[in-house]
This record gives C-alpha cells, structure tokens and sequence, in this order.
C-alpha cells in the first residue's frame, strides 16, 4: 500500500532543527522532500553534534531521513529562479530564516504565489511574522526564556532551567507539519494554498495553557516545582532505598485505592488529604509523609505493589536505560539504519502508528547535494547539459 503523503512534494529551505523536524515528520509518512541547502558548508546543522565515520554529525543524520538534498545558491539569479520554477511543481515550501530574509532574496509567498496559486508555503520563526520582537534572532534557549517555559522548569526553590531538549523548536516543527496538513485539507475544498506562520513563542504558550489559566484564575505566577505537579497531588518523584520512582496519583479514586497499598488505609479519610484539593492545601506535610513511607522498602518492591494495584508508577530511566527498555524493544521504537558513510547506525523509528499506512526509516540523511542532479531533472526535465549550464553560471555555487 503506498504511503499516505506519497505524491506530496515539499520544497525545504529549513535548517538547523524546527523545519527539519517538520519536514522529516512528512518525509517518514511519504513525502517527497527537497532539501536545498546553500553550497559550500550546507545547513549549520552539518556542522552540530559529534562526527560519525564518514563526516556526518549523529546530529544531522537524526533529522534528514528520507529526504532528498540538493544544493542551489539563492543569492544568484540563475538559482532563484530555478527555485521558483520549482515552486511550480511542488504543494509546499517549508521555511524557518528570519522573518523578511526571503523577501529580500525575491521568494517569499507572495512571489511564490504568484507563480503556484496553489502553494502551501510555511514559516516559521521565533516570533511570528509580524509584532516588536518579529525581527529578533531566537534560538529554542531564547524562545524558551521569553515564553515563561524556563521560569516555570526546574528544582523548587532554585532559578529556571531550560528543558533537557529543544521544546521551542520541536514544538514549532510540530505545529509546522499540522498546520501544512489543515492547509492542504482547505486546499481541497478551495484550490488554493496559502501562508503558515508559524511562531516558536506561540507555541511553548500553547504548551504553557494550563498554567497560563491558573494564572489568569488564581493571580499567583507559577514557580519551578520540580518534578511535582500543581493540579495534582501525589504527583511527583520520590526515593526509594534504591532509586527513585515516579507516582501520579491522579484522582481521588485512585487516592482511596493508593493508601492501603502503601500501609497508610487511615490516610483515606484523613481530612486533610480526602479530596485532591485538599491534598493541595497540605501539600508539604503529605510529601514528607509519602516520603518516610516510600523509604522503607526498595524501588522493586514498591513496583511490584503498585503496578499490581493499578497504580501509576515509572522509573526515572537515563537514555542508555531507555533504549533497552523493554516496551521500547517490543514496540520496535529504535529502528536500525543503513548510511553509506556511517554504516549501521540505530535511530528513534517514527512515533506515529497507523494501520494501514505506518511511515518508516527508508533512507538515511542525504550528503550535501547528494540529489541535485536527479532532482531537477526529475522535477523541472533538465538535461545534463541545462544543469552544466546552471552550474556554470553559479546557480548551484562555485
């Protein structure tokens, strides 16, 4: 059965990890995406992470499956219009420079437009297109700073941190690849394509919404809790004799069938912990309760209680643990991959399950032009020699 995007064809001007993301979620499911890069060092994430055998950065690797790569110089003229007669063959144009950068070059959407009524053509940025901050450089530790993420992440008490991965972008990848899948669903009814902005500020908002609602309920501004949970209590880490395990009790049924477990039945009732809102207002004291209790017995054995009585209940697992984790193995989640340069290399599979149409690891990240020459002559009829001749007059570098 073919997959459910084959036939789609993305241009991706994107680089470093918000449009990639977006672009490898489309390319997993079938896709045919372009990646153009500039010629000479390529996308800046060539450059990120550690080199694996051959030149290529785990980094990179992680984000270009199933991508085609081409390099096309867009400052010269012969390029920009190569791209735009592209534009006339493909559904979407993926973009994440500076707000204002491609206008400048002459490919922005209105241009595009203009020669593809229909293009799907996506932006996205650290701030929006528009707004006192649209002209501002962000990176995700930018975003994240801005957004509020970072005042609300870390160890109670403490300052802010940042979150162990890059949540500003991937969110705005996220949102990217939805927002280009509503708009090819309009496109069906209207025929026409449009502008996405996507902003990576809007999204950690969205992802801050229930916090932001408290807020706006409560007046009281959320501070780093830790691994605790404003909503909810018990709902947190705690530990053990022998490592820590996290617990979410996560409502007052569960409470009532949570507290014989542990060997505290009179907790059940105690008033000052019956309902969830109640456990709120003593949120200290049931910590250092829970906490003496949890202390008596190992991790396993509290695993073994809990699990068995339906309670929710993880390990805090490292990435080494996480990989051999045994649900992981058994959903196949890590997939090995074949790279020329690299040889075998294991990477995270695709997340998204379907029935009848799964997406899959098919091949692994292009080299820098890899696909130039097939690309355009596959898309745009070029010969040989009309790519010499593009080549020699610096469409694709020097």
């Amino acid at each position: 059965m073919k997959l459910p995007l084959e036939g789609l064809k993305v241009l991706d001007l994107s680089h470093a990890l918000a449009g990639p993301f977006c672009s490898m979620m489309l390319a997993d499911y079938g896709a045919d995406v372009i990646k153009i890069e500039p010629p000479g060092k390529g996308d800046i994430a060539r450059a990120w992470g550690t080199p694996l055998p051959g030149g290529e950065t785990d980094y990179f690797l992680g984000l270009h499956r199933n991508k085609k790569g081409i390099v096309l110089d867009l400052k010269n003229p012969e390029g920009k219009e190569t791209f735009l007669r592209m534009v006339e063959h493909c559904d979407v144009v993926l973009e994440n420079f500076r707000p204002g950068t491609l206008e400048k070059l002459g490919i922005d959407y209105e241009t595009a437009s203009k020669r593809n009524p229909g293009i799907i053509y996506c932006s996205i940025s650290g701030f929006g297109q528009d707004g006192p901050y649209r002209d501002r450089p962000a990176l995700d530790l930018i975003v994240q700073a801005e957004s509020g993420m970072i005042s609300a992440t870390g160890e109670a008490g403490g300052s802010g941190v940042r979150a162990g991965v890059s949540i500003a972008d991937l969110t705005a990848g996220m949102n990217a690849a939805f927002g280009i899948m509503v708009a090819l669903r309009a496109k069906d009814t209207t025929g026409l394509g449009q502008s996405i902005d996507i902003s990576m500020l809007e999204g950690q908002l969205s992802m801050l919404g229930v916090m932001i609602g408290n807020y706006f309920t409560t007046g009281e501004i959320p501070v780093p809790m830790g691994t605790a949970y404003k909503a909810l209590l018990p709902y947190q880490t705690f530990h053990t004799k022998t490592r820590d395990l996290a617990l979410a009790v996560g409502s007052d049924k569960l409470w009532r069938d949570f507290c014989p477990v542990i060997g505290c039945p009179e907790m059940t009732d105690d008033p000052r912990f019956r309902t969830n809102s109640d456990r709120n207002k003593n949120r200290a004291a049931l910590v250092e309760k829970l906490q003496t209790v949890f202390m008596t017995r190992s991790f396993e054995e509290w695993e073994s209680l809990l699990v068995e009585a339906g309670i929710p209940i993880g390990a805090i697992n490292n990435i080494s643990q996480v990989i051999e984790h045994p649900q992981v193995a058994a959903r196949g989640a890590i997939v090995n991959m074949e790279h020329p340069r690299a040889g075998n290399v294991r990477v995270v599979g695709v997340p998204i399950r379907l029935s009848q149409t799964p997406g899959s690891v098919r091949t692994p990240s292009p080299s820098l032009g890899e696909h130039t020459e097939t690309v355009l002559s596959e898309v745009l009829g070029m010969t040989r020699k009309d790519i010499d001749a593009l080549r020699a007059a610096g469409g694709l570098g020097k």
